[in-house]
């Protein structure tokens, strides 16, 4: 395995934050809508990063005119920005204010002669897995109608993530960097798994790849699990309660799900170890995980839908008995994605017969359409009861097929005993 060439971190140009704002102020002329309330409230995405090119703990409100609004919690946060703009950096707005609550929120929106405006509120509807019912807290959403009687609200939510959905050159620019960023963590961690060695050890040096790139991570920032017949999922035991790390042995799968983001875009991959030799079942859902991602890739292009490609990398699955416990892919911001029921049959009797029978498993949004510049994750998983493999990387759609962002973890990396 060789190292990704190294390259300057890119950075975002004005340009990009016009072409933002005009775009959603296009949206919200189309709506009837003055002004949108845009706010983190630690949510996955950080949406209102989006609107500033920062990440503030911050609520944002965009009107049709004047800069973007920004109201924090405390200053320190804004003397942290405007530190950006010591080193040369510009900033995307100039107008900071301290204190974030719905009463303030509406101050702003007085500011600017809307008492009686119609405001678009991002956060009202699905925001990230996880956040189904939206994440704006009740007690901002409460003071910020009482404040505002005359005003009229009305959700932005999808409207707002739906044109994020689509990548323009500069965003791509990121999306490539954390990719390549992610594609160099997925080599460390291959070089770092071993018979003996625990998942701590494993952790530590796929992080450690990201941080020193300029990279951070996004939540669940980085899931780890391994064995022979782990079918859980998420981060590893050890980082949620008092238990000590697994240590890795002959005949482990160990996998992980790399959340590599940078200014805003996530470069998700799924990175396979086997350390060898491994069992014959597990050679199956390797074999099949790879096919399907390979569906996947012949599938995507402009103009199909995401439910085509869904079925596509489906097709592997089904044919060759296996099952699926996470998505076949879904898009990498929010929007799109694709479960499979196919072959539970195989779990009846089992725990997991118990846990998955709450679960319908279908797809989200099957009719969203591709267009050139989208991102998608395409994660197949393959699994014969508890046994399981899951490999995958990002991809765009570009103009006349897909465009792929990573090599190393779309197949099964062997480590020899």
């Amino acid at each position: 395995m060789t190292q990704p060439d190294a390259a300057t971190p890119p950075t975002l140009t004005l340009d990009e934050r016009d072409r933002r704002w005009n775009g959603l102020r296009a949206r919200m002329r189309e709506r009837g809508i003055d002004a949108i309330v845009v706010g983190s409230f630690q949510g996955r995405e950080r949406l209102e990063s989006y609107l500033i090119d920062d990440f503030l703990d911050s609520v944002v409100v965009l009107t049709h005119d004047d800069d973007a609004i920004v109201m924090t919690f405390g200053p320190g946060r804004v003397s942290r920005a405007f530190e950006s703009q010591r080193r040369g950096i510009p900033l995307w707005t100039t107008d900071f204010r301290i204190g974030m609550g719905g009463a303030r929120t509406a101050e702003a929106l007085l500011d600017k002669g809307l008492g009686k405006g119609r405001i678009g509120l991002v956060g009202l509807g699905p925001t990230a897995p996880g956040e189904a019912e939206g994440l704006m807290p009740l007690g901002f959403h409460t003071n910020l109608l009482r404040a505002l009687p005359g005003a009229e609200f009305c959700d932005f939510t999808r409207d707002f993530t739906d044109f994020m959905l689509v990548k323009s050159d500069e965003e791509l620019r990121l999306l490539r960097y954390a990719a390549q960023v992610s594609e160099k963590a997925c080599i460390a961690m291959a070089q770092a798994c071993r018979p003996g060695v625990s998942e701590a050890e494993v952790y530590a040096e796929i992080l450690r790849e990201i941080h020193r790139n300029g990279c951070d991570v996004r939540y669940p920032f980085l899931s780890l699990q391994s064995g022979v017949d782990n079918i859980g999922w998420g981060a590893p035991r050890w980082t949620l309660r008092a238990e000590p790390p697994r240590v890795l042995r002959t005949g482990d799968v160990v996998q992980a799900e790399i959340h590599t983001t940078y200014g805003g875009q996530e470069a998700q991959v799924q990175m396979c170890v086997a350390l060898d030799p491994i069992d014959a079942e597990l050679q199956r859902c390797e074999s099949v995980a790879r096919r399907a991602y390979e569906a996947g890739l012949r599938a995507v292009r402009p103009g199909v839908t995401f439910g085509e490609v869904v079925a596509a990398m489906e097709k592997p699955i089904a044919a060759s008995g296996c099952w699926s416990k996470t998505p076949l892919l879904h898009t990498l911001t929010f929007g799109s994605t694709g479960f499979t029921p196919v072959n539970r049959a195989q779990l009846a009797g089992t725990f997991e017969e118990r846990i998955e029978g709450w679960m319908t498993p279908g797809v989200r949004r099957a009719d969203l359409v591709m267009e050139e510049g989208m991102s998608l994750e395409l994660e197949p998983n393959a699994c014969i009861g508890l046994r399981r493999v899951n490999i995958g990387a990002g991809v765009v759609v570009g103009r006349s097929g897909p465009e792929e962002l990573n090599d190393v973890p779309t197949r099964v990396w062997h480590v020899a005993a």
